[in-house]
């Protein structure tokens, strides 16, 4: 501990597609110690055809969180990132028009195709540097305009989900750079809302919450919500909102140009740079630009990760089989090398349901060896990830111009080992992974630099760079890969 610093308690809520938790971030001016307080499940509820977050019972565990916590220790903040593009409408009041609608629900197809008609593709790319994606804020509300604009016109504000929460929390409504980031909305060299893209789908400007910076302190604790809990007052702040970003603050990196994979249910590929890059080649490849903290921009490729093994997983268990992740790698380990291969990315593996079905029949489609066994199909998976990551990284590389030699794996999906040297493999790079837990450091980190007890996120970086779960993997079997590489870009152009 530094000499004359208190130890600083904050709490972290982090909320990712399948489950929640709540963690306290414990700061002795030396290093970061993380306590879980609380987990939760985070199911979505099908109503009439309609996929919702069950945003009440989240909200509910979060106040789980706060009351676990207050028997735990004091703590001076609270900081909560989600993922990202969906969001709720309130009324004037400041009451809920309906739960919010999943990502994953179906009211957004053709909406792609729609938004063109309205403003051309290549003049939308040029303002919000976004990857198109249907899934994105700004076709779910082209959606709810074409067909229930009822709704939009009883919305006083749109609220994406973290400052959902922070507005539950604290009764203010303010929108955080880098969840706005996500929309599809945000003029990425201007870090505000586009005009010209709002008028062009027709919504409303007025729903539109005025813009915070990352690492802003947002408001305090409500009144009700402290009597209600017999918790303390304390600091509200809105981290960087979007896990992505969180995550990316706590990339233990020291050099200037690297590639970090935020790996989750979805696998987030890129590299931070000082400003938006925006050109012809990007719109080519359909990279993303997204607002970081610091008012830095990640550029970046979003990439179905783990959904594919855990929406797999599920599929086993509805068959009366329980898997867990380690018995699945351990099957993999067991399976053939470069059987077949699945652009994770196929419109097919997006919905919820029988994955290892679909992927069955991805590999009969083109004409490759079908995997029939479990083992066969998490390799599959995993082999696909790791070869898309290079794919991917390429296009990073051709449009920056950078050469780069190291990867720094964080996340969830780092504790797949096969995963982790499969990337290193396929990319020839050698991969640091670690921490796992980066997307709650960073929300922490981000808390303790809003209060000044961290300098800067160079400091929260070398902190974080300490954690002993840190691994490094270099590449190995570098012709076979080159060649599973070669068939895989055949099979996913075609």
């Amino acid at each position: 501990m530094k000499e004359g610093l208190a130890v600083k308690k904050v709490l972290a809520f982090d909320f990712g597609a399948s489950s929640g938790r709540a963690m306290l971030g414990i700061y002795d001016g030396t290093s970061i110690q993380l306590k879980e307080i609380h987990r939760f499940s985070n199911d979505p509820v099908i109503v009439n055809g309609t996929m919702y977050w069950d945003i009440l019972r989240l909200f509910h565990e979060i106040k789980q969180g706060l009351l676990k916590a207050k028997h735990e220790s004091d703590f001076d903040s609270i900081g909560i990132d989600t993922w990202g593009v969906d969001f709720g409408l309130l009324d004037k009041d400041g009451n809920l028009l309906e739960n919010p609608v999943h990502y994953r629900d179906k009211r957004t197809l053709g909406m792609l195709e729609k938004s063109f008609e309205k403003l051309p593709k290549a003049d939308f790319y040029s303002i919000t540097g976004n990857q198109f994606m249907e899934i994105n804020t700004a076709f779910q509300l082209l959606s709810l305009k074409l067909n229930r604009a009822e709704l939009l016109e009883r919305a006083d504000k749109m609220l994406l989900t973290p400052d959902l929460f922070n507005f539950m929390l604290t009764g203010v409504k303010a929108s955080e750079y880098s969840i706005a980031s996500t929309s599809q909305l945000l003029d990425a060299k201007k870090g505000v809302w586009s005009e010209k893209v709002i008028e062009a789908l027709g919504l409303p400007k007025s729903i539109f919450a005025s813009i915070v910076a990352s690492g802003t302190k947002v408001g305090v604790l409500s009144d009700e919500i402290c009597e209600e809990l017999g918790v303390k007052k304390c600091d509200v702040i809105a981290v960087a909102g979007h896990d992505t970003q969180s995550a990316l603050v706590a990339v233990p990196a020291e050099e200037d140009n690297f590639i970090f994979i935020s790996c989750g249910t979805w696998s987030l590929i890129g590299t931070e740079l000082d400003k938006p890059l925006i050109n012809e080649k990007s719109d080519y490849y359909n990279i993303t630009n997204e607002g970081g903290y610091g008012g830095k921009a990640s550029f970046l490729k979003n990439i179905t990760g783990l959904w594919l093994i855990q929406e797999s997983r599920r599929q086993w268990i509805r068959e009366g089989h329980e898997y867990n992740f380690g018995q699945l790698e351990d099957l993999a380990l067991n399976a053939k090398a470069f059987a077949c291969f699945i652009d994770p990315d196929a419109p097919e593996f997006s919905p919820a349901g029988d994955m290892p079905s679909r992927i069955q029949d991805y590999c009969r489609r083109t004409g490759q060896i079908v995997p029939e066994t479990v083992g066969e199909i998490v390799r599959c998976i995993n082999e696909s990830l790791a070869l898309k990551y290079r794919y991917a990284l390429e296009q990073i590389s051709d449009c920056t111009g950078h050469v780069y030699n190291n990867i720094h794996m964080v996340g969830g999906g780092i504790q797949s080992k096969q995963l982790c040297q499969f990337t290193a493999n396929a990319s020839g790079c050698a991969v640091t992974a670690g921490p796992v837990e980066a997307t709650v450091l960073g929300n922490v980190a981000l808390q303790l630099m809003a209060s000044g007890q961290i300098k800067d996120i160079a400091e929260a970086r070398r902190i974080i760079g300490q954690s002993p779960d840190i691994v490094k993997y270099e590449p190995t079997e570098k012709e076979s890969w080159e060649e599973a590489y070669m068939r895989y870009k055949k099979i996913i152009q075609k």
